[in-house]
């Protein structure tokens, strides 16, 4: 029989569990909150695995704020963290292209994406390409200014409430007709949570040059390794003594799958108990349990 996962559900399941590791890796939609909203017990939890000299990194895909900006999210939902805390996709994709693979001196970065990107490759100098007219409708005389550019030596897709057919435009002229152009995706998350609902994410935004390209893109989020190389070399974690801890099957729980840690799935985001025990043996996290934020509460009785 194939393994199953434990089910957390009470004080002695949680002691247990947390004693086994020295780092937890935390996604963030859905595990500590939704939205503007925290979820029950996050506060209690986190201050109860500090106590106990856990290690907390927080793991996003969310691409839109930067690590910076993400602490003042915290602040706001009364968590403290610091930006050493925080790896997000687009710290990650400002590190592979400023460490791993290094784009080429005198080269530019066409971004589709908010200021979590731009941010993040101000701070490693990577510069980043102007969108031309970004908020103006496409007009027909606006067709043959849309031009390969040798400067730009990689796209980066990332999540974008402001994409448009222009960026779309531009991206792809620069993938098919820039020799040497890299394609890079921050993730490819097919919905984005918000306000209790699920909405397109980024891999639905990625879809789009896929398809208009032919390529596929280097993907740095969860669950792709990239990004787990990047903390493991940063942090220097050792994989039997941390937890990645992620609502979602095909990337949190993949993402710690494909890095050698053992998994916790929570079931207050996009999976639910039914979709989980569908989904195994195929993608089986090594623990499950109703909600993060239940430890902590756990520890206080």
């Amino acid at each position: 029989m194939p393994p199953q996962p434990q089910k957390l559900v009470n004080k002695e399941d949680f002691h247990t569990f947390v004693d086994q590791f020295d780092t937890f890796l935390l996604d963030c939609d859905g595990v500590l909150w939704h939205g503007s909203e925290l979820i029950d017990g996050v506060p209690e939890t986190l201050d109860y695995l500090r106590k106990q000299g856990k290690r907390i990194i927080f793991v996003t895909n969310n691409s839109t704020k930067s690590r910076r900006a993400y602490t003042k999210k915290f602040e706001k939902m009364g968590i403290s963290a610091s930006p050493e805390e925080i790896f997000g996709s687009a710290f990650a994709t400002a590190v592979y292209l400023s460490k791993v693979e290094k784009l080429e001196d005198g080269k530019q970065v066409f971004v589709i994406g908010q200021d979590g990107i731009k941010e993040e490759f101000a701070e490693v100098g990577i510069p980043v390409a102007a969108v031309e007219d970004e908020n103006k409708p496409m007009t027909d005389e606006d067709w043959a200014k849309i031009t390969p550019d040798d400067k730009i030596g990689a796209v980066v897709i990332g999540f974008d409430t402001h994409i448009n057919y222009r960026k779309y435009a531009q991206a792809h002229t620069y993938i098919t007709r820039v020799p040497g152009c890299r394609f890079i995706a921050t993730n490819t998350d097919s919905t984005f949570p918000a306000a209790g609902a699920l909405f397109p994410g980024t891999g639905a935004l990625v879809s789009v040059l896929q398809s208009s390209t032919g390529r596929d893109p280097t993907i740095i989020g969860k669950p792709h390794s990239t990004m787990m190389n990047c903390i493991f070399e940063k942090y220097q974690l050792d994989p039997q003594r941390t937890c990645m801890v992620g609502d979602r099957l095909n990337t949190d729980i993949q993402f710690g799958i494909n890095g050698g840690t053992s998994t916790l799935l929570v079931l207050t985001g996009v999976t639910d108990e039914a979709h989980l025990h569908e989904q195994l043996p195929e993608v089986t996290p090594t623990y499950y349990t109703q909600s993060f934020g239940g430890i902590g509460l756990a520890a206080q009785q």
